[in-house]
């Protein structure tokens, strides 16, 4: 079956090329520098130039950039290795991933364009 167009939420098949995925890695750690930790995230994101934004604290930062890659599993796999792999050479500090999400660019686009949703009330399902 050929990829649909207008298909919202991704694609149920694909051809196997690579895939644009945006990739939001969350961690933490002991409190530092804030200083040192923003000025490690800009080495990052010259070392690793798909990175869109980053945000940090003392104890804790944010990254969201965009990876290359044929499905989710090797997507998530690229990205839970990502900080490990620049830690040295960009002076990150030494904290643990604590969340990942990975997302398709049809779903990203949708939720940029989409009215924010109403909070998810625990126990019940509900429609965006």
């Amino acid at each position: 079956m050929p990829e649909r167009e207008d298909r919202p939420w991704g694609n149920a098949e694909h051809d196997g090329a690579g895939r644009m995925w945006h990739i939001t890695l969350t961690l933490a750690g002991k409190a530092g520098d804030p200083d040192d930790v923003r000025q490690a995230l800009e080495r990052l994101a010259h070392e690793h130039p798909f990175l869109l934004a980053g945000r940090y604290a003392a104890d804790h930062a944010e990254v969201r950039y965009w990876e290359e890659a044929p499905n989710l599993h090797d997507a998530a796999a690229i990205a839970l290795r990502l900080w490990g792999e620049h830690r040295q050479s960009a002076n990150l500090p030494p904290w643990e991933l604590i969340g990942l999400e990975v997302v398709d660019r049809p779903t990203y686009q949708k939720r940029a364009s989409s009215p924010a949703p109403l909070p998810v009330r625990p126990g019940r399902v509900q429609p965006f």
